[in-house]
């Protein structure tokens, strides 16, 4: 009597369900079997290998695969042509104009010269981790062609590179339109798994930012006194609105009575549409603040001031109902703001910061002066209290160690204070009674 293990290799009898294997006459080794597919429906596979084993393994790794539920993939593209419908048809319906503008640049500039011409299903980690390792190495001015297209070279035209490489966050960057690219490939069951999740390109450090000081920013804010546009520097400075929230705001958004503003949309050009309004950042952007004495009285100035602008402007004046406007009443572009914001810096001789840092000056300072970080998450419009503690972790640090030198100091007053009494002729203070 023969058992199953007297029984040749190539000729044993596999379980329903595990497919078959069987060697070609080309030598090969072929196995076959059926697998999930796209549509809740199930394909027969065929996978090869030099040796049985090898066809076999291929052949379970598939079919382990479809009985976890990953359908097999259906993309026979490009990872080029895949991006480039994912950008111009599942993207743009999703970002906003801006950001869809900056995922397109880098799917041109990084991700098609260097993953496109691979196959969208047959894409592993290996080849993402090979590519951005590939990315952080290269000069940019060689790998785009920057130099040739100079008048006079001035890198490895010349002979000398100048080692232009990428900075980590635009590394992390470039990895993270990657994913979101893939993530949405899985989704549609084009592949099984976002490969790129897979491939670590470690946390890049925040980018440094350097807020003013309580010195510098009454020396900032004098400086702003009788500028036009005041009231939005003080507004900025003391609630740490973006900029893009302090030109969308509308007049049916204050309530000078109560003294609160609501944040419910952002001004920003765009390349197409120009200066466009848009909701804000994230929902959690769209809030209710409170508004200091301060800028409620120089709100009320400026409202007096528009008004007579607009008698001194006649039939040109355009208002629409923003609060900060131009002379002649047309909203006022981000680049504008960010110039005045800049002569105003260099007329107070302070040093120069982005206008940004106004919003990082308003939260460093009310740290400083012990405000619970929940209520500058609120003041802020962070979707988490997590954003605003890792943001601003540098001034916590600070603020723990004043603290901890203020309990050292403490401390070794109390130890003084008992090594001069013990000197007397004071008998040692009783025991405090524990009840």
């Amino acid at each position: 009597m023969t058992t199953p293990r007297d029984t040749p290799a190539s000729r044993r009898v596999r379980a329903n369900g595990d497919g078959t294997v069987y060697q070609r006459k080309d030598s090969r080794w072929e196995a076959a079997g059926y697998v999930l597919a796209p549509g809740n429906t199930r394909k027969r596979i065929r996978v090869y290998g030099t040796t049985r084993k090898e066809a076999l393994a291929k052949l379970t790794e598939k079919i382990a695969a479809s009985n976890r539920g990953l359908p097999l993939p259906s993309a026979q593209g490009s990872v080029a042509a895949y991006l480039t419908y994912w950008l111009e048809n599942v993207a743009v319906h999703h970002l906003r104009e801006n950001t869809h503008t900056r995922y397109t640049t880098v799917a041109r500039l990084y991700l098609i010269p260097g993953l496109g011409r691979k196959k969208l299903a047959k894409l592993t980690a290996k080849d993402v981790r090979t590519w951005l390792n590939q990315l952080r190495t290269t000069c940019q001015c060689c790998t785009r062609g920057l130099d040739t297209a100079r008048d006079e070279p001035l890198c490895c035209a010349a002979g000398k590179c100048c080692a232009r490489r990428l900075s980590p966050l635009t590394l992390a960057y470039v990895h993270s339109v990657l994913k979101s690219a893939l993530e949405h490939a899985v989704r549609e069951e084009e592949i099984p798994r976002n490969v790129a999740r897979n491939v670590r390109t470690g946390t890049p450090r925040p980018r440094r930012f350097e807020p003013l000081t309580a010195d510098e920013a009454r020396t900032f804010l004098a400086a702003t006194s009788g500028h036009r546009l005041q009231p939005l520097f003080e507004l900025a400075l003391h609630t740490g609105l973006r900029k893009g929230e302090l030109l969308g705001l509308r007049r049916e958004d204050l309530d000078l009575d109560a003294g609160t503003a609501a944040i419910r949309r952002t001004l920003q050009r765009t390349a197409a549409g120009g200066l466009t309004t848009l909701p804000t950042k994230t929902r959690a952007s769209e809030r209710r603040i409170a508004l200091p004495s301060r800028c409620l009285r120089l709100l009320k100035l400026h409202h007096e001031q528009q008004q007579r602008e607009h008698e001194a402007a006649g039939t040109t004046w355009q208002h629409d109902g923003h609060v900060f406007t131009t002379a002649q009443g047309r909203p006022i572009d981000p680049t504008n703001l960010t110039r005045a914001f800049l002569t105003l810096l260099r007329k107070a001789d302070l040093r120069r910061i982005r206008f940004h840092d106004l919003r990082h000056s308003t939260a460093t300072l009310l740290l400083e002066q012990g405000v619970e970080l929940v209520v500058i998450k609120e003041l802020l419009g962070h979707a988490h209290i997590g954003v605003t503690a890792t943001v601003y972790a540098h001034v916590r640090l600070r603020l723990q160690r004043d603290a901890i030198n203020t309990l050292s100091n403490a401390l070794g007053s109390l130890e003084n204070d008992k090594t001069t009494h013990s000197g007397g002729d004071e008998p040692p203070p009783c025991p405090a009674l524990v009840r």
